[in-house]
């Protein structure tokens, strides 16, 4: 049997960002389109050829994006959100749904499943839908034109539904709206030479599923019967899929993950449930995180796979989106060097089992199993960790703490604050790449980063805002930062991943046992409580965020790890509370991300990631104020879990959302302290007084008036300084006026 290779997609942003530093250009007006244009196509001609030069038989096009594939999708079949309709489809319309522009507000975001890709939410309500410029065929035809094998790739047309949100009609006349338009793009794409189609829908791993399968069939069959030439490859990624009913669509393949699938999709082969008829496109690199694969364990699963079916491609689990694009520009140890594998490392592991099965040659193979020999044998595992002598729990109940720390912090009605970042200016930046790069002294460093501290501590006395934060001018990312200080965390150079839009994240990777050593964050918190009488928070990233946002290792329970990391946390905020600082945030943003998509394993995700960041927060004393964060993600599912967290404060994302998640609010009695925030800081526009002020009303008709606080959704970091103080300022008179008029409803 010949064994194939293919590719599901690879990352955009280029190996130095170049995709994410031309469009901001773009956006900053630095570039006109044509440079913006051409920048692009040379990267995207990059990537491809990186994929040709790496041997991958099939090579996708349209996972190259100018901002995010489910956008792409929307505006191909014209699913325009209402208030940006009567414009034409371009990628100005493009960029005002992703980021909204000073009429209206942009699109919600929301993360892709369960990682740490944020797609922009299809909406519904009074749509025309149609195709329109077909990019998709032009993406294809690119692609073709570099001389490689190449397949188009589609977000399916029932996971696009699933994904969306308003609109009138059910969800199955969504679905069929969207069929004879997706016929049209196949058979362009057919009649242009594509071999087969990659219509991804993982959807169809969720639980989510069950109650899709009859119009799912109906969908596939509509193809079936209208476009019979057309090749059609159904991928699915993420977990496991229900093999004795997607087996049955009319589909030439199906594309399976093994590597997240808890070992499901394997046993559903073994158990001859794929047919004899279809190609399998089997995910067996893992395509999520960046370990070298056990390239000797990949061998043995291809042999077993070649048992059960007839043809064979073998392929990453998942899009290459997810991490980094090479190693090739790291200066790394070996030792941990032989245990990594980014995107460009993964095709030659893809090439190595190709050549291994094909040609009977394993040079390439046996380097790889060599290198990954070598890092197994490094022991990076030694410490002991004392869980028994850290509180999980905090010993007083809340409302008595309440009463406590009321005393302590004496806030006004409807405290306001900020999330934690402050704008990291090109002038913040240059400071940091200078002094990590020995161009200034660490005293000059810290000179600069106390002034700039300072700058932002009179900005907010002068806005009025009640309770202050330092800025984390001294942070590059919220997770990176702590990668830097902690024992057992590896920080790359260039390993950027794409998050949103242009938002670029630099996950770090937990090779070893995790400790904290000395204090991370106190010096600067301490400083910049010097300066005011007002309460400064104290501003730490939690433990499920941490390793949700990192690689983590693979060789221990994600548990253990993250309870490592809970000790580390917990000692940082033992640290700030012995340092007299009152109030602590430890944000938990990646909490509903890292949710299984499969029900079953909840309970157990949620009791340990709730126990971890207890073990982090539960030490300190009753008047120390515990605040956490989290983003807006269909929360629901999830209320209980947050209010066991057991924080004073929680504050989260829901600028986006319209209102929707005060909803999740109705079905719990939420007893702690909460800020819904009240503008979207992911986009550029300032809110209005007024929309401030509809969003805290609407939200005080679900949540007690004496537990709510007021905030942005997010942290302001990517913001430019003018637009923080102007929503700031409008976000404070919003919150005066409403204090006002509560005054006038109950006079002394």
């Amino acid at each position: 049997m010949t064994i194939k290779t293919a590719n599901l997609g690879f990352p955009r942003l280029g190996k130095k960002r170049e995709w994410k530093k031309a469009i901001e250009s773009y956006w900053a007006q630095k570039i006109n389109k044509a440079e913006l244009d051409q920048t692009l196509q040379d990267l995207h001609k990059e990537i491809i050829n990186v994929q040709k030069d790496h041997h991958v038989d099939q090579i996708p096009a349209g996972d190259f994006s100018l901002y995010d594939h489910v956008l792409d999708t929307s505006l191909l079949f014209n699913i325009i959100p209402e208030r940006f309709q009567g414009r034409p489809v371009d990628d100005e319309l493009l960029f005002d749904i992703a980021r909204g522009n000073k009429d209206h507000v942009a699109s919600a975001l929301i993360k892709w499943f369960n990682t740490n890709y944020h797609y922009i939410v299809p909406e519904w309500d009074n749509v025309s839908p149609k195709l329109n410029h077909n990019v998709l065929l032009e993406k294809f035809n690119f692609t073709k034109a570099q001389g490689v094998n190449a397949h188009p790739v589609i977000l399916g047309p029932i996971t696009y539904v699933a994904l969306s949100k308003g609109g009138e009609q059910s969800f199955d006349e969504k679905v069929r709206t969207l069929l004879p338009l997706y016929n049209e793009v196949f058979e362009s794409l057919t009649k242009a030479g594509a071999g087969y189609i990659q219509v991804d829908e993982p959807i169809l791993v969720t639980d989510q599923a069950n109650e899709l399968q009859a119009i799912t069939k109906e969908a596939y069959e509509f193809f079936n019967k209208e476009t019979p030439s057309t090749q059609i490859v159904l991928q699915t990624y993420f977990e496991r899929v229900d093999l004795s009913f997607v087996a049955q669509l009319p589909v030439c393949g199906l594309g399976l993950d093994f590597v997240h699938d808890n070992g499901y999709n394997l046993q559903q082969i073994k158990d001859g449930l794929f047919p004899k008829d279809k190609v399998l496109f089997a995910g067996i690199i893992d395509g999520r995180n960046v370990w070298a694969a056990n390239i000797e364990e990949k061998k043995l699963l291809i042999e077993t796979l070649q048992s059960y079916v007839n043809e064979i491609v073998i392929q990453p689990s998942s899009s290459l989106l997810h991490v980094p694009v090479t190693l090739g520009e790291e200066t790394l140890d070996n030792s941990i060097r032989d245990g990594l594998s980014f995107a460009t490392e993964k095709l030659d592991e893809l090439y190595a089992l190709k050549q291994l099965f094909n040609e009977q040659d394993d040079t390439l193979y046996n380097q790889l199993k060599e290198q990954f020999e070598r890092f197994e044998n490094q022991s990076f595992k030694q410490l002991e960790y004392d869980y028994d002598s850290v509180k999980s729990e905090r010993t007083t109940p809340f409302k008595e703490r309440k009463i406590v720390q009321d005393q302590v912090l004496n806030l006004p009605d409807l405290p306001t604050t900020t999330i934690g970042s402050f704008p990291q200016s090109r002038e913040v930046r240059k400071y940091r790449a200078d002094w990590k790069n020995n161009r200034i002294s660490d005293e000059q460093y810290e000179t600069f980063l106390q002034n700039e501290i300072k700058r932002w501590i009179d900005i907010q006395e002068e806005i009025g805002l009640d309770v202050l934060v330092h800025g984390e001018f001294e942070r590059n990312d919220m997770v990176e930062f702590f990668g830097e200080k902690l024992n057992g965390f590896l920080v790359t150079k260039f390993g950027w991943v794409q998050s949103y839009g242009s938002r670029a994240v630099k996950p770090p990777i937990i090779y070893g046992d995790v400790k904290w050593t000395e204090p991370l964050t106190v010096k600067e918190t301490l400083y910049a409580q010097s300066l005011t009488d007002k309460p400064v928070k104290g501003m730490l990233t939690g433990p499920v965020t941490i390793l949700n946002w990192s690689f983590e290792r693979v060789d221990i329970p994600k548990s253990e790890v993250q309870d490592q990391i809970a000790l580390a946390i917990n000692e940082e905020v033992l640290a700030l509370e012995e340092a007299g600082i009152k109030v602590i945030q430890v944000d938990e943003p990646a909490l509903r991300e890292g949710l299984p998509l499969r029900s079953e394993y909840h309970e157990k995700y949620l009791d340990k990631a709730v126990h971890s960041f207890r073990l982090s927060t539960s030490s300190v004393l009753d008047s120390t104020q515990i605040h956490t964060h989290m983003c807006y993600s269909q929360f629901g599912q999830i209320i209980h879990a947050i209010k066991s967290l057991d924080a004073d404060v929680i504050s989260i994302e829901t600028s986006r959302s319209h209102g929707d998640l005060i909803k999740d609010f109705e079905d719990i009695t939420y007893d702690l302290g909460i800020g819904l925030g009240v503008y979207d800081i992911h986009s550029p526009r300032i809110p209005t007084e007024e929309e401030i002020t509809v969003a805290i009303n609407r939200a005080l008709q679900e949540i007690d008036r004496s537990l709510f606080w007021v905030n942005p959704d997010c942290g302001l970091k990517t913001r430019q300084e003018d637009e923080v103080k102007e929503a700031l300022n409008i976000l404070v008179q919003s919150v005066e006026k409403i204090r006002q008029d509560n005054a006038v409803k109950q006079p002394n």
